[in-house]
């Protein structure tokens, strides 16, 4: 099972340093609680595939999910989808009325975990807003805050990723897309998804998001002050970014997951350069007159 007591320990150190934020980030602390507490079905059996059948489908440019679905039954995520569908509910009217069409149909048997799962060319929350009408910037919070703990038991015995076999820019082992970019201490690139829980190594030159390998495209913006060692990395053609830590830097910062989720402010900035995420922030959740993304 994933170590949530750590993540949760690196997650209060962060509220710790950054005081300032710490009220409005606690709506993550609620999901990793959750995380935390959850236990996995029977039915949920980790994928147990040799190294090479692995390689053949990363190789041929598939993931894993897309030719092993794991068995996630409906009520042992609703504890895990319960709680952030609430919060999101304060968004407005419309998006209270579009997670109550989620909630019935998900009573009813319509829809059930399969609807939030990820693929390389399928955006869940794509589907939940032309489905229920629930506002994409919303809907991306609920494939992570429901599907992480199942999918890292799911995937913890295939988390081996020869260097070079995986060339595509979304998630190797579910297809979700990336949403942090670390430069480890060797100045290698590294996306990890906070779907899954995997991370991989990737081309430092080439946007993940619309795999263009044009270097003129890509802009960064760098931190200072208090958020050096931290950036954006920006493509121009198709205005996807990601936010990343230097850790050759920033030897001392947290997890992807929580880096990320606490630096809403740099998403803020990002947004205003004109770019835009498809994994959930809180930028997402400001007034309509604020800066979303």
């Amino acid at each position: 099972m994933p170590d949530y007591v750590a993540l949760m320990a690196d997650w209060q150190g962060l509220l710790t340093r950054r005081a300032a934020m710490a009220e409005p980030l606690r709506f993550w602390t609620a999901i990793l609680e959750g995380w935390a507490s959850w236990k996995p079905p029977a039915t949920l059996v980790a994928l147990a595939w040799s190294a090479e059948e692995c390689r053949e489908r990363w190789q041929a440019g598939r993931t894993l999910l897309a030719d092993a679905v794991p068995e996630i039954p409906a009520a042992s995520l609703e504890d895990l989808l319960g709680p952030v569908m609430e919060r999101l509910a304060a968004d407005g009217p419309e998006a209270a009325a579009a997670l109550g069409r989620f909630a019935q149909a998900w009573d009813d048997g319509q829809v059930g975990p399969a609807s939030l799962l990820p693929a390389l060319d399928r955006d869940p929350a794509a589907g939940l807003q032309e489905r229920f009408g629930l506002g994409s910037y919303l809907g991306a919070f609920l494939p992570v805050a429901a599907l992480r703990p199942a999918l890292e038991t799911y995937f913890e015995g295939v988390r081996e990723l020869p260097d070079g076999v995986w060339t595509r820019g979304g998630c190797p082992w579910c297809g979700g897309a990336p949403s942090y970019g670390d430069l480890g201490e060797d100045g290698r690139r590294r996306l990890s998804c906070h779907v899954c829980g995997g991370a991989w190594i990737a081309a430092r030159l080439r946007c993940p998001f619309c795999e263009s390998w044009n270097s003129r495209d890509l802009t960064r913006l760098v931190g200072e002050g208090l958020d050096e060692g931290y950036f954006i990395e920006a493509c121009r053609a198709c205005h996807g970014y990601l936010k990343g830590v230097d850790r050759r830097q920033r030897w001392n910062a947290g997890s992807p997951l929580v880096e990320d989720w606490g630096s809403p402010h740099l998403d803020i900035h990002a947004a205003r350069e004109g770019f835009w995420r498809s994994t959930p922030s809180l930028a997402h959740l400001l007034p309509p007159d604020g800066d979303r993304a």
